[in-house]
């Protein structure tokens, strides 16, 4: 009966899905691999993203998310499709609740595609759940309580920042600047300072190997394999985490920049709780060495990592849809 309600993080670099009595169960990159010539699905997930810039011209990789919303929508349908059934089998027998979330402040026409496109995935039932809800329900945060919550989750396509209070969001800001955009900025800045052409996949093990949001007390190094823009033959150059800080500077002073906004419109109440309890700081984005200790020094305000960030949003959806009496009130409405 548990396997029929199940959370999804429909996120921009990766899709988790949790089961009711199970977890966690499935944690796979947004990636879909379609063969043009067939116009069939070939690969979902980690298959998929192994395939990455390494495909001929009859095979085409995408990512269908896009900034935390849906880019194509056909393909988010499948691969949508494709991760459902992976969990409940067959779902002729058996169609799931599910709840799925969305970055806070999405447009009414971007939160209907994102139901409708769980529903012809082979959903029962579908509800939405802004990120910070989910993510601050994942992380254990007592929202039910009169008291002022801040999370900040830091995803692939989007940062949510958020106070909640008594179930509900009081004040929300979302940016489409993450981690997608520090590859971003990685890529650029090893072009423009090395004249190297790097993939997506290096920069974020870049990033994930030597980045950092403050200076380290000591410096880190990674070997960089890329294509050389003025020989055009391949070239391996070193890289050290000081690089790489000046690299994601411009993204991360967007994050700080759209925390300080939602504590500049906090209630004074709800600001001095967040004083008290601290920022809890939520998403693979979390996980930047350092990021936490930024925000403290940037807002003033103690920041703390939340355990298992990666997974909370999507353990908040499956435990939001097990409250779902209590939470309804607050969440989306998509009209029929």
């Amino acid at each position: 009966m548990f396997s029929r309600q199940i959370g999804i993080d429909l996120g921009t670099a990766n899709v988790l899905v949790y089961v009711r009595g199970k977890g966690i169960v499935l944690q796979e990159p947004s990636v879909v691999a379609i063969s043009t010539s067939e116009n069939a699905l070939m690969a979902v997930g980690r298959e998929a993203q192994a395939m990455l810039g390494r495909t001929p011209g009859s095979v085409n990789v995408v990512r269908p998310m896009r900034d935390g919303v849906i880019a194509d929508y056909v393909i988010t349908e499948a691969m949508l499709r494709y991760f459902i059934k992976r969990v409940v089998g067959n779902f002729n027998l058996i169609r799931p609740d599910v709840m799925i979330c969305i970055p806070a402040g999405v447009t009414s026409v971007e939160q209907r595609a994102v139901h409708d496109a769980t529903i012809q995935a082979g959903a029962r039932n579908a509800w939405l759940i802004e990120e910070p809800l989910a993510a601050a329900i994942g992380a254990k945060i007592p929202i039910h309580v009169a008291s002022g919550n801040m999370v900040v989750d830091i995803g692939g396509g989007t940062t949510e920042a958020a106070i909640i209070s008594l179930n509900g969001i009081v004040e929300a800001r979302s940016v489409r600047v993450a981690g997608n955009k520090m590859d971003d900025a990685i890529q650029t800045y090893i072009k423009r300072k090395y004249n190297l052409m790097i993939g997506e996949r290096m920069a974020e093990e870049v990033k994930i190997q030597i980045g950092s949001a403050l200076p380290l007390e000591q410096e880190l190094t990674m070997e960089v394999r890329g294509r050389d823009q003025v020989g055009g033959l391949p070239k391996t150059i070193t890289v050290r985490s000081s690089e790489v800080r000046e690299a994601i500077a411009e993204p991360l002073a967007a994050i700080v920049g759209a925390t300080k906004a939602v504590l500049e419109l906090t209630p004074p109440e709800l600001a001095s709780d967040v004083i008290d309890k601290g920022i809890i700081l939520t998403g693979g984005g979390a996980l930047l060495r350092g990021v936490d200790r930024l925000l403290t020094l940037e807002t003033g305000v103690p920041c703390y990592v939340a355990d298992n960030p990666l997974a909370c949003v999507a353990i908040g959806a499956g435990l939001a849809l097990e409250r779902i009496e209590v939470l309804r009130r607050n969440l989306p409405v998509v009209d029929n």
